[in-house]
């Protein structure tokens, strides 16, 4: 079995992020990129399911810039078979990424497409949802733990009442949770293998996919500071400024 993990190229989970002075969105220029971290377990994932002898090969593939080449190579330095670059420059949707992928999903015939819930520049959580209503495929989302066998796959999902365990046929879409496991950290040697290795190119006109984008972001604010909290003396006080001044009573 084939197992197709997409891979996000974003700005460092440990980065301060900057709104640019204009408002018109996040300040990239000289920031720390890096994969986005639920899709480094995805990739973890499909490794740790080759080496269980469930899977024969493990590709990545990111819709970007050329300089997700280097979220790439990261993926293949982790042990990915081989990587697949759909190179735009336009700030392409979840929808559109979803199309991009269900046609490398087409040309790939994986068994099981590994997607992380959602990246971390703009929370979205729509991609694998979205990428297995168009392939038609059955879904596990926000799965803490994945199991392979007979043609299907058993899911663990996190849900707001706890744990709920499912079964879903191959081939299938899985979102991955922030428990599912913990990332291997890629060897010196195997960074160095990497740089060598050939990616597949592409661009979203190779899918017959427009990267128009349907929505505009008109301006991007800083939240608020948090202010300073007070202490009470008594409930009757608490209860009494929530009341009053909080206006949540």
């Amino acid at each position: 079995m084939k197992i197709l993990v997409t891979v996000k190229r974003v700005v460092d989970y440990n980065v301060k992020i900057r709104v640019k002075a204009d408002g018109s969105g996040v300040e990239l220029a000289n920031v720390k990129m890096s994969m986005n971290p639920f899709d480094e377990i995805s990739v973890e994932e499909a490794l740790r399911l080759k080496e269980a002898g469930k899977a024969d090969e493990v590709v990545v593939v990111s819709v970007g810039p050329a300089k997700a080449e280097e979220t790439l190579r990261t993926a293949l330095a982790m042990g990915a078979d081989r990587a697949i670059l759909v190179e735009t420059d336009d700030q392409v949707e979840p929808l559109t990424v979803a199309k991009i992928v269900k046609g490398v999903a087409e040309a790939e015939q994986p068994g099981l497409i590994i997607v992380g819930k959602q990246a971390i520049d703009d929370d979205s959580n729509q991609t694998g949802q979205m990428l297995s209503a168009l392939l038609g495929w059955a879904q596990g989302t926000f799965a803490s733990k994945v199991e392979i066998g007979d043609g299907k796959a058993t899911v663990t999902r996190e849900v707001d009442g706890g744990l709920q365990t499912i079964d879903i046929k191959l081939p299938a879409v899985v979102t991955t949770d922030l428990r599912l496991n913990e990332p291997r950290y890629a060897s010196l040697p195997n960074i160095m293998k990497a740089k060598k290795k050939p990616l597949d190119k592409k661009t979203p006109a190779d899918f017959g996919v427009d990267t128009t984008a349907r929505l505009k972001v008109l301006k991007t604010e800083e939240p608020e500071g948090r202010k300073a909290g007070i202490k009470v003396k008594s409930v009757a006080e608490l209860v009494e400024k929530l009341k009053t001044e909080a206006g949540v009573l």
